[in-house]
């Protein structure tokens, strides 16, 4: 009986054509978005692979030249695109995708697509996959299903249908279904042709593809419509008319898309407040400049390496002091880059913090975070990103330092280095967290997600259960 009424509903959707209307221009929309999606991640996996390839070239071959000249040489590291950026983006235009790695400095990233953009999309946003599934596709549920109860009550036709002895529950199942069978038309065809795009595109086909994410972010998504579904539905049953329906349930779909994400959005930056580029590289000069701890430090190893080796004299030792000097420099810069980027980092994961726990108001700012999450493109997988990095940065300063160390000189002389030492540094490798990583930084919108689809399940059998003719 469900499978007859689901399909009695379907038959009625295809006829109507305003569905092939809605679902057509969505349709469109989706599969554009996802080409465009597709096309911005393939040329960014070209160009970075390629500026990789470039920067360890100029690395490998730098003429012969002192190490803390190489240090200061420096490379740059382009931060890798993920498969799933081509449905979300995230924060990945406005963060930047490249870092240039040199001594004494933790430098801002640089090339942010946001700032290249035209102002009508710094503006609006970009129209990406996640925006037609995050708004769009909801929107097409609510029209789908505001009168799926009212609509026929109104008509009279409940009435009827009730008396043939079909059962509540089993009627609203029906009528989900048939739903969640039109909305399949649209979004089945353009999952299957993003999955096969990465797979096609790829050397390595399917295994180019993240199984564990995609499937994660599949039902993340399915959950999202599941609960747009069952509060329509259950609006639906319990409204007085079908036109109070829509209005209640466009309402909620505006609250859900446009006001609760720039409230919470305030709010996130209400509570963790964050510096200015202006005030954030003030405070960061003034801690540098401040070399007094490191001053005492030096002349403590300095004293200390006088008495082991019995010499009054820096050129009398073994090894090369400015080595030493070079390294406590950057230890000592180390630890207050880690002090005051960690404070600024720490901040963004306090907003995303208030960002989720908004999701008991809205649904959508839990799909957002789980969905950013899972495609690689949030400030989680961005920090990571910079750590490994900056990581990066600190061994090929390590490895300069200790080739000064042990090249000692005397006044006037000046030690050089070859292409020995530059090949001694390994090329820079990144590997971006797992499924499970991701997932982990996401546990609220995950249960909060989990309860919202609960709570419009338990509801619209509660109303399914309540239907008046």
């Amino acid at each position: 009986m469900i499978a007859r009424i689901a399909r009695k509903e379907m038959v009625e959707m295809f006829r109507d054509g305003r569905f092939h209307l809605a679902a057509g221009i969505i349709g469109v929309l989706l599969l554009a978005s996802l080409a465009a999606g597709w096309k911005q991640y393939a040329d960014l996996k070209t160009q970075h692979e390629t500026a990789q390839r470039a920067e360890r070239a100029n690395w490998l071959g730098q003429k012969p030249k002192n190490p803390h000249q190489g240090a200061h040489y420096g490379v740059y590291a382009f931060k890798p695109k993920s498969q799933l950026s081509m449905v979300d983006t995230g924060v990945d235009p406005y963060v930047g995708v490249a870092v240039y790695l040199e001594a004494h400095k933790q430098n801002e990233f640089k090339f942010r697509p946001a700032q290249d953009a035209s102002t009508s999309i710094q503006r609006f946003g970009e129209l990406t996959a996640a925006t037609v599934l995050q708004l769009l596709i909801p929107l097409l549920i609510v029209l789908l299903t505001f009168s799926a109860f009212a609509g026929e009550r109104e008509q009279g036709t409940m009435r009827q249908v009730l008396s043939l002895g079909i059962g509540r529950g089993r009627l609203a199942a029906g009528k989900a279904l048939g739903v969640a069978g039109a909305l399949a038309v649209v979004l089945v065809p353009a999952t299957l042709v993003g999955v096969g795009t990465l797979a096609f595109t790829s050397t390595t086909g399917l295994l180019a593809v993240d199984v564990s994410r995609t499937l994660l972010m599949v039902g993340t998504y399915g959950a999202y419509f599941a609960i747009f579904l069952a509060l329509s539905l259950a609006i639906s049953a319990l409204a007085r008319s079908s036109r109070f329906a829509l209005v209640a349930l466009l309402a909620f779909w505006i609250v859900n898309g446009l006001v609760a994400t720039r409230a919470f959005s305030d709010l996130a930056g209400y509570l963790h407040p964050t510096p200015s580029e202006v005030e954030f590289d003030k405070a960061l000069q003034a801690d540098l400049a401040n070399s007094t701890a490191l001053n005492a430090r030096l002349e403590q190893i300095k004293q200390g390496l006088f008495q082991k080796y019995g010499v009054q004299k820096l050129d009398a030792l073994p090894v090369n002091f400015r080595g030493i000097s070079l390294q406590e420099a950057e230890d000592h810069g180390y630890t207050i880059f880690e002090k005051h980027y960690g404070d600024v980092f720490d901040s963004f994961d306090g907003q995303n913090a208030v960002y989720q726990w908004g999701s008991l108001a809205a649904p959508l700012l839990a799909v957002r975070s789980l969905s950013m999450g899972l495609a690689g493109t949030d400030f989680a997988h961005h920090r990571h990103f910079t750590t490994a990095a900056e990581d990066y940065r600190r061994t090929i300063i390590r490895y300069m330092n200790q080739d000064i160390l042990v090249h000692p000189v005397k006044d006037g002389e000046e030690y050089l280095a070859g292409s020995d030492l530059w090949q001694k540094v390994p090329p820079f490798e990144y590997e971006a967290p797992s499924a499970s990583w991701a997932l982990g930084h996401y546990i609220t919108s995950t249960v909060l997600l989990s309860g919202w689809l609960a709570a419009t399940l338990l509801a619209a059998f509660v109303a399914a259960n309540r239907i008046e003719a």
